[in-house]
């Protein structure tokens, strides 16, 4: 992969494989390539081994020109991933962050990016649950009490909101929905505690929802569409950023790290009908739509406009990455096999 952004070639009609996926994933805008030059320092990524994760320490890489080390710290269940990264120059350390010793022994690294969380079975697990998303930031606070941090949170500590409000700003009091969004809460308020005791700069990102061609709620969608399967429009309306802008935008959170912590909403530029959206991918896959349900007054959604005057506006529009995603679905490009059940609206997950 090339390091340069200068020489990037357009963005494509259609994305053909995993391999031009991860390029136009972990491609640095000038932005981010500006921030990595300001940015003084190695970067260590906890939670390398997600979703978002490996996309992340690419564009690390690339942006920096190889100058600084990255380093990619999860269990790593798949060794494949962990081969991967390292092939790639960027540093593994496999580590189970609970276990205190092991975070300990990590590294003291200037820059860190939060990215461990558990969502996914919080509704059977909850202490395990907020083991994760609240008592491990705070471990990591005390680990790296002399670093800068950016952490991932999500929009869903935010409440339902109606939907011709035009969605949360960061200045609206949360309002969390079910235990998994009440310890997402939790988690940015122990990185606020921290921040402001032991003077940490933190940035924390209220992520609402990251797409690419494997997974998010665009993919959910085309994935019901080809398989025939109706489409629930009781959540009528959400929000879907490409996650190589998603990315771009949280390497940018560096320079605006403070204590206490600054708080930025990620997420796309429209407010997306479940409808409309289902029927769009089913004339570009040439297959027929079932809608049930009624669209409620009210959905999870997330106003980005501080993000876009911090980072610029996004580089890949919503019908750019729904045309994409209809032609990876309908030619049978993998996916990650992870729904987000965006539609839940109890917020048991």
């Amino acid at each position: 992969m090339t390091n340069s952004c200068s020489k990037q070639s357009p963005l494509p009609e259609r994305i053909a494989d995993v391999e031009q996926l991860d390029e136009l994933l972990s491609r640095p805008t000038p932005g981010v390539v500006a921030t990595m030059e300001r940015l003084e320092g190695d970067v260590i990524i906890l939670g390398v081994g997600g979703k978002i994760g490996p996309s992340l320490a690419r564009m690390i890489r690339r942006a920096s020109g190889g100058r600084r080390r990255v380093i990619g710290v999860a269990r790593f269940s798949t060794p494949e991933l962990q081969k991967q990264l390292q092939s790639e120059c960027i540093e593994t350390i496999r580590c189970d962050l609970l276990d205190r010793g092991q975070l300990e022994a990590l590294p003291d690294v200037p820059n860190v990016l939060y990215l461990a969380a558990m969502k996914f079975g919080a509704t059977s697990q909850e202490g395990a649950t907020w083991a994760r998303n609240v008592y491990l930031p705070g471990m990591v606070c005390e680990k790296f009490r002399n670093s800068r941090i950016v952490a991932y949170s999500t929009g869903n500590v935010y409440p339902l909101v109606p939907v011709v409000a035009g969605g949360s700003v960061e200045s609206d009091p949360p309002n969390p929905v079910g235990e998994y969004a009440m310890s997402c809460l939790g988690r940015e308020r122990i990185f606020a505690h921290f921040s402001q005791t032991l003077g940490i700069p933190v940035a924390v990102i209220r992520l609402n929802y990251a797409n690419e061609m494997r997974y998010g709620v665009l993919v959910d969608l085309a994935r019901k569409v080809l398989a025939g399967e109706p489409i629930d429009v009781t959540m009528g309306y959400f929000n879907a950023i490409w996650q190589g802008d998603n990315n771009a935008m949280t390497l940018q959170a560096f320079d605006e790290a403070a204590s206490p912590p600054m708080t930025i909403n990620v997420t796309g530029r429209r407010t997306l009908s479940v409808r409309e959206v289902a029927e769009q991918l089913g004339k570009l896959m040439d297959r027929p739509v079932s809608i049930t349900g009624e669209e409620a007054p009210d959905a999870l959604l997330s106003n980005a406009s501080l993000a876009y005057r911090l980072f610029g506006q996004p580089q890949v529009d919503e019908s750019q990455l729904i045309r994409w995603i209809a032609d990876w679905t309908v030619r049978g490009g993998p996916t990650l096999d992870k729904p987000t059940h965006f539609e839940v609206r109890n917020g048991r997950f």
